[in-house]
């Protein structure tokens, strides 16, 4: 992830709206529900991003973390996929909630045995959370254009590097 901490009217909205959600969450689940919740109603378009981070990298999905709390607790970051881009299977370290800012991006989840256990294909505007455990997944671009997201985790990403905590292999993931 690169570090492009920039402060926007947008962005300045969005992590007032994660500091008030994040008051009212009891534990890792209420956290993500509350904070897409928030995001739900203000969930900024690709224009937060500069149009060389829009780009995204030819090699692999690229993420640019936007804004870290300056006491760890969440960071925003946008990941952009170009078209046929995609994870591995994995879950993460902290709870995390995910906006679509444009394109679609196809989500595979799965089970603790890695058999799929549900597929969506979440559009722009689209908002979900989720919190360890339970959060086993695969995201690719499957469209022709590219993809951009929003990403709020629990934890300060440019302190920790990254928020998956496992990567899986395995061939139930392909039934």
């Amino acid at each position: 992830m690169t570090a492009t901490i920039t402060a926007t009217p947008a962005l300045t909205g969005v992590t007032a709206a994660i500091r008030a959600a994040l008051r009212t969450a009891a534990d890792w689940d209420g956290a993500a529900r509350a904070v897409a919740d928030a995001l739900r109603p203000i969930l900024p378009g690709p224009e937060l991003l500069t149009p060389e981070q829009r780009l995204g990298d030819p090699n692999g999905p690229t993420g640019h973390v936007l804004y870290a709390e300056p006491d760890g607790s969440f960071s925003v970051t946008a990941v952009i996929w170009r078209p046929g881009q995609t994870t591995r299977i994995h879950d993460h370290i902290t709870w995390c909630v995910v906006g679509v800012l444009q394109g679609v991006e196809h989500e595979e989840l799965f089970d603790e045995h890695l058999n799929r256990i549900g597929v969506s294909d979440n559009q722009p505007g689209e908002v979900s959370g989720f919190a360890p455990p339970g959060d086993i997944h695969r995201i690719v671009n499957t469209g022709t254009e590219t993809a951009i997201s929003l990403h709020v985790y629990g934890t300060d990403l440019t302190r920790v590097g990254s928020s998956a905590r496992r990567y899986y292999e395995s061939a139930n993931a392909e039934k």
